[in-house]
């Protein structure tokens, strides 16, 4: 009796702790992923799931005035793992896109702006079809489009919703 006593005591302090700890933990993961990216240099995405998974960063290309975004990611044929281009426009506006002269599939991530470099997933099209002219777009209006490899956004959990802080990327 003593012993399901202590175990009932600790179970119940592991649940009070676990949500504080949780957020601490997503808390530090978020700093560090930060501190990486911005020692690598480069513009970085770090997205935070809104059900609470771990942050996703990526390291990013910006595409952020009219050349850029006609030419985005067409002729590539890879993009690694953890990379991606972030298309940043000076409105928020209901954007699509095509996939003409692109030949790989991309998740295109499309983003309200909340604040100065801050985020909120409004929509993802994942999977998106390589060569085709057909529109790509959410229905919503966002400030920015990120395209990812296809398959990235499932394979982390990301979904409408999530918050994204946009580091060393321009102001849009």
């Amino acid at each position: 009796m003593i012993v399901k006593s202590i175990v009932e005591s600790m179970d119940s302090t592991r649940r009070a702790i676990r949500g504080p700890l949780q957020s601490a933990l997503v808390a530090a993961a978020f700093l560090l992923l930060a501190a990486c990216a911005e020692r690598a240099g480069g513009p970085v995405a770090v997205l935070v799931p809104a059900a609470g998974g771990a942050p996703v960063a990526v390291a990013l290309e910006v595409a952020d005035d009219p050349v850029e975004r006609q030419q985005g990611l067409m002729w590539r044929t890879a993009l690694a793992d953890g990379q991606g281009m972030l298309f940043v426009f000076d409105e928020d506006d209901d954007h699509e896109f095509w996939m003409k002269n692109t030949l790989i599939p991309l998740d295109m991530i499309f983003i309200a702006r909340e604040g100065p470099g801050v985020g909120r997933v409004v929509g993802i099209q994942g999977d998106t079809q390589p060569l085709s002219t057909v529109p790509v777009g959410v229905g919503k209006p966002s400030r920015w489009v990120l395209e990812v490899p296809a398959g990235f956004s499932a394979k982390r959990g990301l979904e409408a919703g999530d918050r994204v802080e946009l580091q060393g990327v321009p102001a849009g």
